[in-house]
């Protein structure tokens, strides 16, 4: 699944109620307001309508007098508010991604979350030079880690465990210290070493290599040969002094953002694939999801953005979790009824599928679709 709903599919089983809440958080003025000032005001009343217990009321309005101030405009604030408690209290870089929610159910809504960082796979980006290296993990939803090679102790620097950071700063700002200089191939080794055990271990999707020239040919060629398919090389020393550092960082997104739509591209490939053979290891459309769903079947759930807007199913207690009516409920407890959005990102959670969101028209004319774990049964001839 991807990091935000693995990160938080703990949440899906506690008990409710929650409430979502997702609204611009930039600090400009409002009617000659800060935001900073109105926001809290203006969400406590939004919640109270909703029906939000008060101690819920409370805590939001207690994380929403966290400002933004510092951080660069614009940004979004996604709180999810449980028992008198902020359990998730999230600055996320740029403008809404669709309309404000702040809303109160009987689960906790991560649609608003997943649409605004749709993918978070693991990348690695290698700084390379005479002396070794810097290799950072990063996330493409904008989590960071720092692991400095080169170095006979390599350490771990800052928070890898999925918070995101805004502002200046991070690994495109951050040099290591100058070392005494030793065998580039020594080092070279050692810092593909690093690469190959940070890879295996949070399965990056993209590995980039950028310093030095020479540095960087013998560390590409270093690699193993599972890092080497995943490996770009940006051609510029961003190390040297007096490197452009946003052109660099733009080399990066870009890649990145080469990455992610050739991954979503190969699952729609797979699916047209698996459609084509007619090996019943794919589902097309709400029903034939849903159903997978329930069968905890699903490898890989397709979902357009804007899919299901406006649409309700039941969320269950227990398995099989996600429910079209009382009928289909397999005698598990009904919770109440969600947004169908986020019934099915709970329901993928806690079966450990994969998510990836495309944008509207992508899948062409049934806007939800799913990659199975094994095939379905044949079809069942109607009575006559």
């Amino acid at each position: 699944m991807t990091n935000v709903l693995k990160d938080h599919s703990q949440l899906f089983e506690l008990p409710g109620p929650w409430t979502t809440i997702y609204v611009e958080g930039s600090t400009g003025t409002v009617d000659g307001l800060a935001n900073d000032e109105i926001l809290p005001r203006s969400v406590a009343q939004e919640m109270k309508a909703a029906g939000a217990p008060a101690e819920d009321v409370d805590a939001a309005v207690a994380a929403l007098g966290m400002t933004a101030k510092g951080l660069p405009d614009p940004v979004t604030r996604y709180l999810l508010v449980n028992n008198g408690e902020a359990v998730v209290n999230e600055f996320l870089p740029g403008n809404l991604v669709g309309l404000t929610v702040t809303a109160t159910g009987p689960i906790p809504d991560l649609t608003p979350l997943v649409r605004h960082t749709p993918e978070d796979f693991a990348y690695i980006v290698a700084e390379v030079g005479h002396h070794g290296g810097e290799v950072y993990l990063r996330y493409a939803d904008g989590d960071e880690g720092h692991i400095t090679s080169g170095d006979p102790d390599s350490t771990v620097e800052g928070d890898t465990m999925h918070t995101r950071k805004l502002g200046s700063g991070g690994w495109g700002h951050r040099r290591m210290q100058q070392h005494a200089e030793k065998v580039w191939k020594m080092n070279s080794r050692e810092v593909a070493s690093e690469i190959g055990r940070i890879s295996a271990e949070h399965d990056a999707q993209l590995i980039i290599v950028a310093g030095d020239i020479r540095a960087r040919q013998l560390v590409a060629d270093e690699v193993s040969q599972e890092s080497r398919a995943k490996l770009s090389i940006i051609e510029s020393n961003a190390r040297a002094d007096g490197a452009d550092e946003e052109t660099f960082l733009e080399q990066v997104q870009q890649l990145v953002a080469l990455t992610m739509a050739d991954r979503q591209h190969d699952l729609l490939e797979r699916l047209a694939e698996k459609e084509g053979q007619g090996t019943r290891t794919s589902a097309i459309g709400r029903g034939a999801v849903i159903t997978a769903l329930q069968q905890a079947q699903v490898e890989s759930l397709l979902l357009e953005t804007t899919a299901w807007d406006g649409e309700t199913l039941l969320a269950l207690d227990a398995a099989p979790w996600i429910a079209t009516s009382e009928a289909d409920t397999a005698g598990a407890g009904i919770l109440g009824e969600v947004p169908a959005v986020a019934g099915l990102l709970r329901a993928a959670a806690l079966t450990d599928a994969q998510v990836t969101m495309y944008p509207s028209g992508a899948l062409e004319e049934k806007p939800i679709a799913a990659l199975l774990r094994w095939p379905t049964g044949p079809d069942v001839p109607a009575a006559v």
